[in-house]
């Protein structure tokens, strides 16, 4: 294996170790949430800054093989992709954050029935099943797991769609749920936003893994002429 190939598996163990965390962010926001754990919210809140330093960390190492060895071709595809995958997933980071932030800010526990209600925690699982699946389409670089996230971000562009209307009626029957309703309808926002992010990452794999696919084919149909 060359230097540069040694360096670019590295760069992928990077960013499937800062995946692993984004989850685990994204899952602990939603327990804290559930059960109203100001405690794990806030450990949300502080390990941001390790999501941070990893985004951090792989642009810099990125940078010096662009640097170093001038990558072209399906070597350049992949650090390009790396890059803006880098960054979807700092923005999920950070949407978990927000996330936490909410269950420290509030002031009483998130009623199950608004919970229901909304699908917000539908939402939430699928929103966390769809970046895990991302993963799994960039380890195993496969296209066909990769397209249909662009299929399963409609289910939460649709629970985003219809959480004006619910929270109104909520809010409507019991004013006292403003506060509480308007954090849902917040956290529905950004829950949202995890599934273009997650999208846009499964085009990066689509472009990278593509190319790789094509030019692989072109040495294959060389050989046989």
């Amino acid at each position: 294996m060359t230097p540069l190939e040694n360096e670019i598996n590295g760069v992928k163990k990077e960013l499937i170790s800062m995946w692993i965390l984004v989850q685990s962010q994204l899952n602990k926001a939603r327990e804290s949430m559930i059960h109203f754990d100001k405690d794990l919210a806030r450990e949300v809140l502080v390990k941001e800054k390790r999501v941070n330093s990893f985004e951090l960390k792989i642009d810099r190492d990125v940078e010096n093989i662009f640097a170093l060895h001038c990558p072209v071709a399906i070597d350049l595809r992949f650090l390009l992709a790396a890059l803006k995958i880098n960054t979807n997933l700092e923005r999920i980071g950070d949407i978990a954050s927000g996330v936490a932030k909410y269950v420290v800010d509030a002031s009483v526990n998130f009623e199950t029935a608004a919970l229901e209600s909304t699908s917000l925690i539908r939402m939430y699982d699928e929103a966390i099943n769809i970046l895990m699946d991302t993963r799994t389409a960039f380890e195993k670089e496969d296209t066909v797991l990769a397209r249909s996230i662009f299929k399963r971000d409609d289910v939460l562009d649709a629970i985003n769609d219809n959480a004006p209307v619910t929270i109104a009626e909520i809010i409507k029957a019991d004013i006292t749920t403003l506060n509480e309703s308007l954090f849902i309808l917040s956290i529905i926002r950004k829950l949202e936003r995890v599934g273009d992010q997650s999208k846009n990452i499964a085009e990066e794999i689509i472009f990278y893994v593509e190319a790789k696919i094509l030019k692989h084919a072109e040495r294959n149909n060389k050989g046989k002429e």
